[in-house]
């Protein structure tokens, strides 16, 4: 915990544990005395003697109990508090390191290209071809939103549409569609509540015709990670059906709390992207070849678009939550000079399986043991579209249509401009 930066208050969580071992030993000692003033009323009663001293004697441990009951439930629930806040333990294979500047870098793939003009960043790009409208996105929502028209349209949804062809057809991956709104267990889960509540977009439905769906709370899903894990949740899997892979295109909604700076320009940090997620669910000793084989799926588009990238081990204090390690693929944006995060990919291991209760039967030993969970974008579409627009721009701001994604245009090799 330490080498992530947190800090384990083992005094705070042993003081709750000692408080709820010895309400629950109080608890289980009033119960106990209750049962056997019950089996005394039994016997005086069909001896047809007086029983107006047991029952005083039992209400007085009722209201007792009440009391006691009542303590335990806050501590148990204190206690699940502190417990549901401490990150997953990273794996010993995992760099320490403080924060992203001690991440590992593994791999590089394509070089950096080289331009005879000035870059455009995608904005420009975007102005240059009429096809981003973040005013009229503003006007009608507000602002870290866009509007987008014609071929950059049609170009947005042709990487979805490769990407989930790709990962279908080449990877083995199950295509699947999941509501874009969670309940809060779910978000339990895979670890967002409650520690990551302020970047969530909390909704309240009520609905007048069915009782027990009256102001229940919902959330817009923040990555198909969430309702894809969850499918899982409280379930038993047969090993004949693992490991089970998913992918999944859904837009993604966050709220992007405390984020500031050029980011929230453009379309590298909204508060509504597309998103194409991998998930897998896999035995616990297949979990790290596991994660190796996700990652390669992933690359695998960024290879095939030609995009330069590279691959980056996350250190332990720059690890999300809920992962035990994690491979970041940051594609090149050349009017930032740099190397931006286009994907995630995680091993949790038992971490989010333990929240959820999603567990397999192990045909060795017959026991049902917690299964190992991994996801990973397969790419956010929306920094995908970015890296496109930049690498393949043209000095007259026209944008050349890689080769993998012609076929999804009709053939266009140049996006030239568009007319609204």
């Amino acid at each position: 915990m330490a080498t992530r930066g947190f800090a384990l208050d083992l005094k705070r969580l042993s003081a709750f544990e000692n408080s709820r071992k010895k309400l629950q030993t109080q608890v289980e000692g009033l119960q106990s005395k209750r049962n056997s003033i019950s089996r005394e009323i039994g016997k005086t009663k069909a001896a047809g003697d007086d029983i107006t001293g047991f029952l005083s004697k039992v209400e007085k441990i009722k209201d007792d109990l009440k009391i006691l009951e009542e303590k335990l439930s806050q501590v148990q629930s204190d206690l699940q508090t502190e417990l549901a806040i401490i990150p997953n333990i990273p794996h010993e294979s995992v760099p320490v390191g403080k924060n992203e500047a001690d991440n590992v870098t593994i791999t590089k793939f394509a070089d950096i290209p080289e331009f005879d003009f000035k870059v455009k960043n995608h904005m420009e790009i975007g102005e240059v071809l009429s096809g981003f409208d973040f005013t009229a996105a503003s006007k009608i929502t507000g602002s870290r939103f866009v509007v987008m028209y014609g071929d950059i349209a049609r170009l947005h949804r042709a990487l979805i549409q490769f990407m989930l062809g790709i990962h279908i057809n080449e990877h083995g991956y199950q295509e699947t569609y999941v509501p874009y709104m969670v309940n809060a267990d779910s978000l339990f889960g895979t670890g967002q509540l409650p520690k990551f509540k302020k970047d969530l977009f909390e909704l309240e439905a009520e609905d007048t015709l069915v009782a027990d769906e009256r102001k229940r709370t919902y959330y817009l899903v923040p990555t198909a990670e969430v309702p894809v894990t969850n499918l899982y949740r409280d379930s038993i899997i047969d090993d004949k059906d693992l490991p089970l892979k998913h992918v999944c295109h859904t837009p993604c909604f966050r709220s992007e709390a405390g984020s500031y700076g050029q980011d929230t320009k453009g379309l590298i940090r909204q508060h509504q992207f597309e998103k194409v997620e991998l998930v897998q669910l896999v035995r616990p000793e297949d979990s790290y070849k596991a994660l190796e084989s996700l990652t390669r799926d992933a690359e695998v588009i960024l290879q095939k678009l030609k995009l330069p990238y590279r691959k980056v081990s996350l250190c332990t204090g720059d690890l999300g939550f809920s992962a035990a390690k994690t491979y970041d693929l940051e594609v090149w944006i050349p009017s930032q000079n740099a190397y931006r995060e286009i994907s995630s990919c995680s091993n949790f291991e038992d971490f989010q399986a333990r929240r959820m209760q999603s567990r397999w039967r192990n045909p060795q030993t017959g026991n049902v043991e917690l299964l190992h969970t991994l996801n990973g974008s397969g790419l956010a579409i929306g920094r995908t579209l970015v890296a496109v627009l930049e690498n393949y721009q043209n000095h007259d701001g026209s944008v050349r249509v890689p080769k993998v994604l012609q076929a999804y245009m009709q053939g266009q090799g140049v996006i030239v401009g568009l007319d609204k």
